[in-house]
């Protein structure tokens, strides 16, 4: 942690609604005059989106049936916990881009699936941004989790998690429901070693809990809506949280742990900006404070 180079990392499985939770953030960033270094998990997978296939193909050939992007083989761990490291006592580091389709990739010339050469972050921010997989993980060799001010895990009931996974795969990225549904099952051994520990370590979860049937995610038609579920908000240490000023300002919230608040689904996006504009304020004080020698 470092009050003069702060940083915020936002982690979740693939299908989460990681991207939701950023675009909240990015919202604050906007209105509080905050610069931030944004980070994308992705740029930290180790292949490109062919290189990938093959090595799948060929782990496949080889009889091992669970390579994923979620593992230590196909991701950049050192590097990412370097990053980490080089922004909390410089305020700079190294960082690419992934370019997941045609419009990300024509600005750069290159084909969709690459990754931009590394560069440097720029030396004039305010916070390092990081949204992805991996930003609370913890092996014998790196401990990632140790550097976020601010570690925030969205982690959708599994069911949901699946659903939601499996609509932006068929319907954004024309896959078929066996295909995803294969991809599912491959993942699930680095999902329960290195996606579910990282919530063990995060300061603040919202899980999204829909009210409706989501018995067999695999045949749902459409994901549940926002106001067709609940989002349950679990502090790991409640102090200092104003938990009466929220109950007053989010209609229809409850306790349901001495640590945990319940709000209704629609009005997540209004749960962080109360619960997150404070922590951004009591940041950008400490940093400042920090930069002038107090």
């Amino acid at each position: 942690m470092s009050e003069r180079h702060p940083i915020i990392a936002i982690t979740g499985s693939s299908g989460a609604g990681t991207t939701s939770v950023t675009r909240t953030f990015e919202a604050i960033f906007r209105r509080e005059g905050v610069k931030a270094a944004l980070i994308e998990g992705d740029s930290f997978h180790r292949y490109d989106r062919s290189e990938m296939r093959a090595r799948q193909a060929e782990a496949e050939r080889s009889g091992n049936g669970h390579f994923s992007h979620f593992g230590p083989e196909t991701n950049l761990f050192a590097e990412l916990e370097q990053l980490f490291r080089s922004y909390s006592e410089t305020g700079t580091g190294k960082a690419r881009h992934y370019l997941h389709d045609a419009s990300e990739a024509a600005p750069y010339g290159q084909e969709p699936g690459t990754f931009t050469p590394w560069e440097d972050l720029p030396s004039d921010t305010d916070l390092l941004f990081y949204e992805g997989l991996h930003g609370a993980v913890v092996t014998p060799q790196i401990d990632i989790a140790r550097y976020p001010d601010l570690l925030i895990g969205v982690v959708p009931v599994i069911n949901l998690e699946w659903i939601q996974k499996l609509w932006r795969d068929k319907h954004v990225r024309g896959y078929s429901a066996e295909a995803v549904t294969d991809t599912i099952l491959r993942r699930m051994p680095d999902y329960v070693n290195y996606i579910c520990p990282q919530f063990a370590h995060t300061h603040v979860n919202f899980q999204r809990v829909p009210v409706v049937d989501t018995s067999n995610p695999f045949i749902a038609r459409d994901i549940p809506t926002a106001d067709e579920s609940l989002c349950v908000i679990r502090f790991a240490n409640p102090k200092g949280i104003d938990f009466p000023y929220l109950l007053n300002m989010i209609n229809d919230s409850f306790m349901s742990r001495a640590n945990t608040i319940v709000v209704p689904g629609g009005k997540m996006a209004l749960a962080m900006q109360l619960i997150f504009t404070p922590f951004i304020w009591r940041m950008m004080e400490r940093r400042q404070r920090a930069l002038a020698g107090y």
